[in-house]
């Protein structure tokens, strides 16, 4: 196979927005990512495996170039301190272990500095799941990569006679494309048509096809920070583990670079620390598990009893979303807040097979479990149960406890 990752932009811009404020507040965490496929009809061969290992060599050659580093510093919130860090970083093939001692068949875990390893998740992922679906279907990929034109070419086509009102949205399939060519068509397609409805295609996580495409590269911050931040340091109580990222994030980037992740560990406990500073700084939330409806009406009944007018706030959903989806939020949504949406696999991984649902996560900080405690069951990924157990004992004792008069 060709390269899969020919540049080092070819990452989710939440990674350089978390990048950014790791190289200047948390530059000695160490921290370990484990990979997993939550598919249980899915195997990768030893051949998938040994691909696996030649791209991300491959990945690990490649440099930032003068042109790509101008472009991340004509973005308002990148600093030029920052710039000249990633002037000179280069992934590093030693942090990774990639085997197939897995009941998958495959093993990846990365060690090393947070700098280092927050980095590699998503283009380790894209390249596990563009090896997994060229070797699985081999004889047959150019089949199923025309299912994926037929599919993308009549999502459009419902954009643009009005069956679909789903307002601002971007593309956030990087981590699960079926290819980089499949992406890049859909990411092409939206930008050079025009929808009716308010319906306007905006951006793209992937930074590289951002710059390409002269779109709005989209992110800011991921679970890993609330964890890493929050459940890092050893002196932090984990229930107060919004409180500490947020006030770190502001010091990083006040007003700017603002949409605060909700549900690391629940979105109730998240609300006992927006309070009204962060509620006024943050430009908004993102959803990412739970019920969608339930989750907008809980935000803006937060926003209200702050005294915060909910149409200057923005709600983004990034939830497992399709086109129907989203609009049936946007129409439930409208005129009471501003809502707008990131679709991932739906755009840059909708075939006539199923897609691989495979992440990496997070499981250990400076020699400590960590773990997020989602809205929904089963998004949940730690290699200690009994750490889940005290995560959850703490943050029922915070909401049981804790009065709100403290707050």
């Amino acid at each position: 196979m060709k390269r899969i990752i020919n540049s080092l932009l070819e990452n989710d811009c939440y990674k350089f927005s978390m990048g950014q404020a790791i190289y200047h507040q948390f530059s000695d965490y160490k921290t370990t990512w484990t990979f997993k496929c939550r598919n249980e009809d899915v195997f990768f061969t030893p051949e998938m495996t040994q691909e696996i290992k030649k791209q991300i060599r491959l990945f690990c050659k490649l440099r930032f170039t003068e042109e790509e580093l101008s472009y991340l510093n004509s973005i308002k919130w990148i600093k030029g301190s920052y710039i000249d860090f990633l002037r000179l970083w280069q992934p590093r093939f030693e942090d990774f272990e990639i085997n197939n001692n897995d009941k998958c068949g495959l093993f990846v875990e990365t060690k090393g500095t947070w700098l280092n390893t927050s980095m590699y998740e998503i283009p380790t992922l894209a390249i596990i799941n563009e090896v997994y679906f060229r070797y699985r279907y081999d004889s047959n990929y150019a089949d199923v990569y025309s299912s994926f034109k037929r599919r993308l070419k009549e999502k459009i086509k419902d954009l643009k006679n009005g069956k679909y009102t789903l307002s601002q949205f971007s593309e956030f399939g990087l981590r699960r494309r079926f290819s980089a060519q499949a992406e890049e068509l859909a990411v092409k397609s939206l930008k050079n048509a025009s929808f009716p409805n308010n319906v306007k295609f905006v951006g793209t996580s992937n930074v590289y096809l951002a710059k390409k495409y002269n779109l709005l590269p989209v992110g800011t911050q991921a679970h890993e920070w609330i964890m890493c931040v929050g459940q890092g340091n050893h002196k932090h109580n984990p229930a107060y583990s919004n409180w500490f990222a947020m006030d770190s994030w502001i010091r990083e980037y006040g007003i700017l670079n603002g949409t605060a992740l909700t549900d690391t560990i629940t979105t109730d406990c998240f609300l006992r620390d927006f309070r009204l500073t962060f509620s006024t700084l943050f430009s908004g939330v993102r959803h990412d598990s739970g019920d969608p409806f339930l989750w907008g009406e809980k935000m803006i009944k937060h926003y209200e009893s702050l005294g915060i007018d909910p149409q200057t706030k923005t709600l983004l959903f990034s939830d497992s979303l399709n086109f129907k989806k989203a609009t049936e939020i946007e129409k439930y949504f409208r005129g009471r807040i501003r809502v707008a949406f990131g679709i991932g696999t739906y755009l840059s991984n909708d075939t006539d097979v199923n897609p691989l649902n495979i992440v990496m996560k997070t499981t250990f900080c400076n020699g400590m479990d960590v773990a997020k405690i989602s809205d929904a069951e089963g998004k949940s990924m730690c290699k200690n149960l009994q750490y889940v157990d005290y995560l959850k004992r703490c943050i029922s004792w915070r909401m049981e406890h804790e009065l709100s008069k403290d707050l």
